[in-house]
């Protein structure tokens, strides 16, 4: 994409209103837009980084057997009424012109599933399963002030399994853990596996995926020795004590989590009647388990975690563009260099982010920094004097030239 197209500019200065470091970095970037307290609009840039966050999800999603759909984001009263979730403060709900709230926005999407997969299970033969979303959803939440780590409105992706038994639920459920990992790794992401509360309709604890972070909102207990980790909600450790599983020194961390899995059990099929029968032909309740990602809040976390005074720093796999091309200067050589790099680029499939801009180096160099590309090439009159472009890594304080026929960066 040339520069020059690119409909979004770049603030020189930070938000007043916006406190956290992503929602500054990312709006001064032209990544999102701010509508409302919580809500955001992603622009190119941004959504070109939730595609690729989404694409790894996917990949990750279907290799454990998840199948993808899409449900409904408006869901009858009947749904959370049959849970008893009605009552949940953090649900929008929604009425016709002077009536009673008989809808709601999606915020969860355990109901709706289990109402579907009643349909279709009938027999042990038909399980286990998982299927997969990655979809809107909405919660009004009090505390909307942390950018995209604590929206109303954000994007996530829900995977739910089907199970004949308890047994077989833990061994997707660890299955779905380890798949997290590598979600994480791949976007950039050192993710811990912490033991977290239950709720109403678990088996037991949950599990969080937890990344280290100063900025986070969450605490946790970390033994260094062996990497066990608990949320402070359920601990009962202290900062300095020893660590239930070997002894050594437990210490007190900020945290952001990026991903849950929950053990669910029957609740919900109890509620919506999801039955299967068993080899013997009894009737059985089936077993299930909810597994979330919110996209919006792993983008944040790693602006959370990359960044330095300049701007952010996306790990490759998750940039919005693989090469930032830079062109200083307007003589024709230095033109026509630089659309042969472009053009030659596109065609070998290269992200390219081509800034074809009439701007001083300077200003190009600082948005370049701001906007966190991993890789820029710069074309100038200076650097063709020795046939060649200079190439800096945004991680890295040296630059380096390269000549130009020696160019491979895919």
């Amino acid at each position: 994409m040339k520069q020059s197209v690119l409909f979004t500019k770049i603030l020189r200065e930070a938000p007043k209103d916006e406190q956290s470091i992503n929602s500054q970095l990312l709006i001064r970037g032209g990544f999102i837009y701010k509508n409302s307290a919580g809500i955001y609009s992603f622009l190119p840039l941004g959504l070109r980084v939730i595609q690729k966050i989404g694409l790894i999800i996917r990949e990750e999603m279907n290799a454990i057997g998840g199948q993808e759909m899409f449900m409904t984001a408006l869901h009858d009263k009947r749904y959370l009424q049959a849970t008893g979730r009605w009552g949940v403060d953090v649900i929008f709900k929604v009425a016709e012109e002077k009536k009673e709230p008989t809808f709601n926005l999606s915020w969860t999407h355990e109901e709706i599933v289990a109402e579907i997969a009643a349909k279709y299970i009938s027999s042990y033969k038909d399980l286990p399963f998982s299927i997969y979303q990655i979809q809107t959803k909405f919660r009004n939440e009090p505390r909307a002030k942390s950018g995209l780590l604590r929206g109303r409105e954000f994007l996530m992706k829900d995977l739910y399994s089907f199970h004949a038994s308890e047994a077989d639920l833990f061994k997707y459920y660890n299955l779905a853990a380890e798949s997290y990992k590598k979600i994480f790794k791949r976007c950039g992401l050192d993710s811990v596996y912490t033991l977290a509360a239950g709720g109403d309709f678990t088996l037991n604890n949950t599990h969080e995926f937890q990344v280290l972070c100063d900025a986070g909102e969450d605490t946790i207990y970390v033994c260094e020795k062996c990497g066990y980790y608990e949320n402070k909600e359920i601990t009962k450790l202290q900062d300095g004590a020893k660590c239930p599983k070997c002894g050594g020194p437990v210490k007190e961390k900020k945290s952001i989590e990026v991903g849950n899995i929950f053990p669910l059990g029957t609740k919900y099929s109890e509620a919506f009647n999801l039955k299967f029968s068993d080899e013997k032909g009894k009737k059985k309740y089936v077993v299930m388990g909810s597994y979330g990602i919110g996209l919006g809040r792993v983008m944040a976390t790693i602006v959370e975690k990359f960044y330095d005074e300049k701007g952010i720093i996306w790990p490759k796999e998750v940039a919005p563009f693989q090469v930032h091309l830079i062109r200083i200067g307007d003589d024709p050589k230095t033109i026509k260099v630089a659309e042969k790099i472009y053009e030659d680029g596109q065609k070998r499939g290269m992200e390219v982010l081509y800034d074809d801009r009439d701007k001083s180096a300077g200003e190009k160099f600082a948005e370049a920094d701001l906007i966190g590309i991993p890789t820029r090439i710069v074309v100038s009159e200076r650097t063709l004097e020795k046939d060649s472009v200079e190439i800096k890594e945004r991680n890295k304080k040296e630059a380096k030239l390269v000549k130009i026929k020696e160019i491979h960066v895919r």
